[in-house]
């Protein structure tokens, strides 16, 4: 037996066709029973059967292996887990015969609270507290409710039956065929499924209302929630049925399942799973309350339903072959979320708003401790850590980078042929390649390589000389260090004007071009679809700013133009002094996705300036407040008739930033604001969009001596149902500026009152709470460890709180600290949390060398 531990997949001696499996949750005791049969097919000569079952009992007796052949029934010698590799190993008296088998199995098991596996999440109903049984199965855990062969290639066929409470609403993947109801008991019996792979099967089982509609081609499509929430689910509700018809219409392939559920879970780790014909989400991803959501929060519940829904084509009918390729399901069904919502609501510009995805595929791409996009798996712990940055936002960058170089119809079809012959099987990410070769005629797999198979990306720098522009690539990471990358760039430039657009590969270091003109800005990358950042000679940067004030660049241009620099800054290529300058450039911006990143890189910048140049951070602040004035004053603090979604979402971004630089008439407005709401709230005076902003801007004053808006927005948080609204106050209560609130504030994020889903939201403690979160960290390691360390939250307590230091010897300590704590499922996490400490540290060192940084900040301090 021992010859199967410490191996990253089982073996393959035996295959699942089908499974039929039957459970019975009890939900007061919070345990559950079941059986599962497997059809196996036995293709390699074996007296062992292995598969995947931790955290399960299994029932003396209940072990058996039947040939379907000869009807001849084994009985294993030997029945052991090792909960280490998380498999159960089957011994038989001698060898199985080849071909199918039956295996039967009998096991107990825990409706855990960790939100993984088989577990339970809490609710009230009429004022009483109750469990729901929920499944989240994604990545590896299918195997705590059933024994299975729990890896994606392994796919099979499921039929499922429940036993459960008879008053209660019980659905799985697949439509109800059969009901039978015994007392307080019925048993429910489901369709069998289509061939799909283990972590996609799904069960809940709970009290809830639903909302449905059916799509023209009849799929019928429901929205379930708590019970009397249905009417929030309407907005789901309609960009799901839509949603369904324009990706049967882009993948020329139909939905492949009867019905679509998508249900609302209160306890949820991650945003949504896309489960086959029952997708579960978090409540803030999929209810929307036209009167206290806001317009931000209805976005994020159109575009996480359409990530949701383009995986039941890209992931559920075609499945990677194993975790490496996860890129493949996440990265593509982000690039085409984003599809999607730009065909439902082209208002929202959500193309541009994509740049923000890529900016932070960038941001932790320019770590040395990253990863590549196709990254090794050698154990199950390993899988969680990977959802990241870079499988999602750096997978949909270079999505995006190829289709804008392929052109969006050959794109298209050639997908459309990949889904067709791919379906109800497992791919690889060469097999994209391969269909997109083929329908473009390009060099496909050549040029994608070098973006998923190394980690990192290229810095493209540009010089003028001799009338040409000279193009040299070099890897770009954010400590400023060198880095011995080399990529095939698809490079686009404009000089002068967007009507002479220019692209080449650059296969090479370097590479050179004649100008016809000289004098005119040349701007490279043109709308940022290129997956790397641009560096420019000081000539070139000064013209780009011109073009900038003049209001010549497009809004993806003058993103990109402020986040490749604000990156250089950081990795000590371009001065602060620099860096602050082009910001002076964007005052008269009114663009919902630059000025969002221009606030955001404002933050930093004031982060980092406090440790480095504290005597400067009245100027800084001051410049700060400048350059929102603008933008602040056109929108004012009222929605005014007719607005647009992006006004609204731009107005509370506005509103906060200029609260926490400490603005004395926004501090005024907003705590006036807040208190009228506080006596009413249906009040117009803080409607969703603004209501942050109001919440920052009390907690900007509260203090040990002045708590009273502090207790006043925790009562807001204790009266209100609507997750968004917890979780929009969680946010705000962090930005207090007093550490002995902040100590208050993560104590009660690990209360009973805070879901633990939630508590990440309270991590965010502003400058002046950093050490205070650092010892509280500490202190509480161990019970943080315990209720978040199988799941992958646990990874933003420790990258939320490390890494906004900004010593060497902050940087040691922390490392010291997790030496002996540190854990395979937290390990790249703490690595890259430390490396940002590191290059924090750095920059404070070279800001602090800046000549004429302070003379610059006066004096931009100044302007009116």
């Amino acid at each position: 037996m021992e010859q199967f531990k410490g191996q990253p997949r089982l073996p393959k001696f035996a295959t699942p066709k089908r499974y039929d499996i039957r459970l019975k949750p009890d939900l007061a005791a919070c345990k559950f029973a079941g059986t599962v049969a497997v059809d196996v097919d036995v293709v390699g000569e074996t007296k062992f059967i292995v598969l995947n079952a931790p955290d399960l009992t299994i029932r003396d007796g209940t072990v058996s292996f039947t040939s379907k052949a000869s009807s001849q029934v084994f009985e294993p010698c030997k029945v052991d887990l090792f909960e280490q590799d998380e498999i159960l190993v089957l011994e038989f008296p001698g060898t199985l015969p080849i071909g199918l088998g039956v295996l039967a199995i009998g096991f107990d098991g825990t409706l855990n609270d960790r939100m993984k596996g088989f577990y339970r999440s809490t609710y009230e109903h009429n004022g009483e507290k109750k469990n729901m049984a929920v499944t989240q199965f994604e990545p590896a855990d299918a195997r705590r409710c059933f024994p299975c062969w729990d890896e994606p290639a392994c796919k099979a066929t499921f039929k499922i039956t429940l036993d459960v409470p008879s008053d209660l609403v019980a659905l799985s993947n697949m439509p109800i065929v059969d009901e039978k109801v015994e007392g307080h008991v019925k048993t429910v019996f489901y369709q069998e499924s289509p061939i799909m792979s283990t972590y996609l099967v799904a069960v809940v089982v709970g009290l809830f209302d639903y909302v449905e509609d059916y799509t023209s081609d009849g799929v019928k499509v429901r929205v379930y929630c708590q019970v009397g929430k249905q009417n929030q689910g309407k907005f789901a509700l309609d960009v799901a049925v839509k949603t369904l018809v324009l990706y049967r219409e882009y993948f020329a392939v139909p939905y492949s399942l009867p019905k679509l559920d998508m249900i609302a879970i209160p306890d949820f780790a991650a945003g949504a799973m896309e489960n086959y014909g029952l997708v579960t989400y978090r409540e803030t991803a999929l209810l929307y309350d036209e009167k206290h959501s806001a317009a931000a929060n209805k976005q994020r519940v159109a575009t996480v339903v359409a990530h949701e829904l383009a995986h039941q084509w890209f992931g559920n009918l075609v499945t990677m072959e194993w975790w490496t390729h996860l890129w493949l399901n996440e990265g593509f069904a982000t690039w085409v979320s984003y599809l999607a919502t730009d065909s439902l609501f082209p208002e929202w510009k959500i193309w541009t708003q994509f740049l923000e995805e890529c900016t932070e595929g960038l941001r932790l791409d320019g770590l040395a401790e990253s990863h590549p996009i196709e990254v090794e798996i050698n154990h199950a712990g390993e899988i969680d850590e990977i959802f990241d940055a870079i499988s999602y936002r750096k997978g949909a960058s270079v999505i995006r980078m190829l289709q804008s170089y392929l052109g969006a119809e050959c794109f298209q079809k050639s997908l459309a042929s990949y889904i067709k012959r791919h379906a109800c099987s497992n791919a690889k990410t060469e097999d994209l390649w391969a269909a997109l070769e083929e329908g473009s005629g390009e060099p496909v797999n050549k040029l994608m390589n070098s973006w998923t198979k190394q980690q990192g990306y290229p810095v493209v720098s540009i010089k003028i000389k001799d009338d040409k522009l000279e193009f040299e690539q070099s890897q770009f990471l954010s400590s400023g260090s060198p880095g011995d990358g080399q990529w095939i760039v698809p490079v686009t430039f404009c000089c002068g004007s967007y009507d002479a657009r220019q692209s080449f590969l650059l296969e090479t270091k370097s590479a050179s071009i004649d100008l016809k003109e000289t004098g005119a800005w040349i701007k490279v990358n043109v709308d940022q679809t290129g997956f790397y950042r641009v560096k420019y000679d000081e000539d070139l940067q000064a013209k780009l700013r011109y073009a900038i004030e003049n209001e010549i660049l497009s809004a993806t241009d003058r993103f990109g133009i402020l986040d490749d620099s604000f990156a250089l800054c950081m990795a000590r290529k371009q001065s602060l002094t620099s860096l602050v300058t082009l910001m002076a450039a964007y005052r008269e911006e009114l663009d919902y996705t630059v000025l969002s990143n221009l606030i955001s890189v404002s933050y930093k910048i004031a982060r980092i300036a406090a440790d480095a140049t504290p005597e400067l951070m009245d100027y800084i602040k001051q410049f700060f407040i400048g350059l929102f004035q603008y933008s602040a004053e056109k929108l004012g603090w009222d929605a005014k008739e007719g607005e647009s979604h992006l006004e609204a979402m731009l107005r509370g971004q506005i509103l906060t930033a200029l609260a926490e630089f400490g603005d004395e008439s926004t501090l005024k407005e907003a705590s006036r604001r807040f208190y009228a709401f506080l006596d009413d709230r249906s009040t117009p005076l803080l409607p969703p969009d603004i209501r942050r902003a109001g919440y920052v801007a009390v907690m900007q004053t509260a203090n040990a001596s002045n708590r009273s808006g502090f207790e006043s927005l925790l009562r807001v948080y204790r009266e209100t149902d609507l997750s968004q609204e917890k979780t929009r106050i969680l946010g705000s209560l962090a930005s207090c500026p007093d550490p002995n609130i902040i100590l208050e504030v993560l104590n009660f994020i690990l209360s009973p009152e805070v879901r633990s889903q939630d508590a990440v939201f309270g991590l965010a403690v502003c400058r002046e709470g950093r050490e205070t979160a650092w010892t509280w960290l500490k202190e509480h390691w161990e019970n943080i460890w315990k209720t978040y360390g199988s799941g992958f939250l646990v990874t933003r307590f420790v990258s939320a709180i490390v890494s906004p230091f900004a010593t060497f010897e902050k940087a040691k300590e922390v490392e010291d600290f997790f030496a002996t704590r540190s854990k395979p499922s937290i390990a790249r996490t703490l690595k890259q949390s430390i490396e940002r400490v590191n290059i924090n540290a750095q920059w404070v060192q070279s800001i602090q060398k800046e000549e004429n940084l302070a003379e610059a900040v006066k004096e931009l301090a100044s302007r009116k």
